[in-house]
């Protein structure tokens, strides 16, 4: 009887609260219990990297009669991270536009400079409290080192060191041989970067292309005794003759055509004798006479 009583008294399961609600900022005070019975409170405290908000909001749930935990929100903010001003000569961007626990900071230098550090810090925690992930950077000037020089060329305004955005252009020297040099890349460089020019030097050399024959063709466009690097011949075929290719090549850095050269082939014409079609390939007065016979044929 008195194991009955006992029973009796003690709360089911079903008349208790589950576990306790979870919050970012917050978290419980000490270990969770399978279940809570109505009139039990619990506390929370404040996450790493949070604090209390001001003014302060309640941090304790209570089991309900219903089962039910009674209403609470997050009551913890972020902490701050120090202020960043901007570097000097550059700029920091605050991607979610506060310094807050979690925040991120991007930085960036103006033209002509360049950046020496992390370009994105973070508001992370640091012991008790939070702090940047690393030292602001700085914005150093963009200097770039004297270019390379180059065999059978040169470069204008020769210096130790270029500033940003500064140009030099190469040359090629004269050639004492039957062939003259050509300059093969970029004839401008810019300094674009820490050390850094638009492009590789060029190189300056006898680039000779053969001389271009299309048989059953003609040059229309770029008559020269020699072609040397980038000159450009333009092509037409013979009357009766179909251009397969391009009818423009350039002679290219490593001494051929770009692209290969054209072919002109015999174009077919189609003939009717006595009502049937044929094919014919027209080659030269012989293939013309055929033509002018079979005619003469249908006319008779």
């Amino acid at each position: 009887m008195l194991l009955v009583v006992l029973v009796l008294l003690l709360p089911s399961v079903s008349e208790a609260c589950g576990d306790p609600p979870r919050f970012k900022t917050m978290m419980l005070q000490g270990e969770p219990k399978p279940n809570y019975r109505p009139g039990e409170c619990v506390q929370y405290e404040c996450r790493l990297g949070f604090k209390p908000k001001l003014p302060a909001l309640p941090r304790s749930a209570v089991c309900q009669d219903n089962d039910t935990w009674s209403s609470l929100q997050d009551a913890c903010v972020g902490k701050s991270c120090p202020n960043l001003g901007d570097p000097a000569n550059g700029q920091v961007n605050f991607v979610n536009g506060s310094v807050l626990f979690g925040s991120q900071a991007h930085v960036s230098c103006n033209p002509g400079f360049y950046l020496i550090g992390a370009k994105v810090i973070y508001c992370e925690i640091s012991g008790d409290n939070v702090n940047w992930s690393d030292n602001l950077p700085i914005c150093e000037i963009i200097l770039c080192a004297t270019p390379g020089n180059i065999t059978n060329g040169r470069f204008t305004q020769y210096k130790e060191v270029y500033q940003y955005s500064e140009v030099v252009i190469y040359r090629c020297n004269p050639s004492h041989g039957p062939d003259e040099y050509s300059l093969i890349g970029e004839t401008t460089l810019i300094c674009v970067d820490h050390n850094r020019w638009s492009s590789d030097p060029p190189e300056c050399k006898v680039v000779k292309c053969d001389y271009p024959i299309v048989e059953n063709g003609a040059i229309v466009s770029g008559f020269r005794g020699k072609y040397y690097y980038n000159m450009q011949v333009v092509f037409q075929c013979h009357d009766g003759f179909h251009l397969h290719g391009s009818s423009t090549i350039v002679c290219g850095a490593n001494g051929t055509w770009e692209p290969k050269l054209p072919k002109c082939s015999a174009k077919e014409r189609e003939l009717h004798n006595n009502g049937r079609a044929a094919k014919v390939l027209i080659c030269g007065n012989e293939m013309e006479d055929l033509w002018q016979g079979l005619l003469s044929s249908r006319s008779a």
